[in-house]
């Protein structure tokens, strides 16, 4: 690393879930544990977060899109990916190795670069039963992802009811799997 490139730095990658609205949470509380944050929005999830304030916290821009060919990036490299408010569009496609947005270009590449992965969910019950889904979890977690799903994780809300669970949602256990597993690394 040059001398200007943050040593520890966390992709917060979000999803098109009521939880995006709640993202400057996991970045505060990863800011206050040293690590650099930059965060990467799926394009629906921009309807849901307020990039500016985003941008004015992390100190880097708000990533949607691939940048162009030949310009630099503008962002220093991952040490390792949280994926906060992970939707079940996201996790599905993810595990399909569907990478045609910024974030699943970078998830999908993440699992061969062996960068710490973690997936913490935002969904309700109706889609976590779809059978696709129970799929793609087990692929991720096959490809060493840590899906943060179930006990100890995300419990998926009632339908129609996810933006009465905001208050819970576990930013902090995201945050603790992706230092367990960058301690590892």
């Amino acid at each position: 690393m040059t001398e200007n490139t943050p040593e520890r730095v966390l992709y917060v990658i979000t999803c098109a879930t009521p939880a995006a609205r709640k993202v400057g949470t996991l970045v505060d509380l990863a800011q206050q544990r040293g690590w650099t944050v930059c965060v990467i929005a799926t394009p629906q999830a921009l309807k849901f977060i307020d990039a500016v304030a985003l941008e004015q916290q992390t100190g880097y821009p708000v990533r949607s899109e691939y940048k162009d060919p030949g310009t630099p990036d503008v962002l220093p490299p991952a040490s390792a990916i949280l994926v906060g408010g992970a939707s079940f569009n996201t996790l599905n496609k993810w595990a399909a190795g569907i990478a045609d947005t910024l974030a699943l270009g970078l998830l999908t590449e993440g699992i061969g670069l062996g960068i710490p992965l973690v997936a913490l969910p935002f969904l309700n019950a109706a889609q976590a039963a779809h059978p696709a889904f129970g799929r793609s979890v087990k692929e991720l977690r096959e490809a060493d992802v840590r899906v943060l799903l179930g006990p100890g994780g995300y419990e998926p809300h009632v339908p129609h009811h996810g933006s009465k669970n905001l208050a819970d949602y576990p930013w902090g256990v995201g945050l603790a799997a992706v230092e367990r597993i960058a301690a590892d690394s």
